[in-house]
């Protein structure tokens, strides 16, 4: 499901670069994405 999620907000975020929609929302969204994306990873390999 994280996954799913951070593939869409990834297309969002090339979609802000290449149309210039939403920047800052697209970029602070990425980011904690990422951050989620990553706690994950590490919490499920324990």
């Amino acid at each position: 499901m994280l996954l799913t999620i951070a593939i869409i907000l990834v297309v969002l975020w090339l979609l802000g670069f290449t149309l210039n929609i939403g920047g800052g929302l697209i970029h602070l969204l990425i980011a904690i994405a990422l951050i989620v994306f990553i706690y994950d990873m590490i919490t499920r390999r324990r």
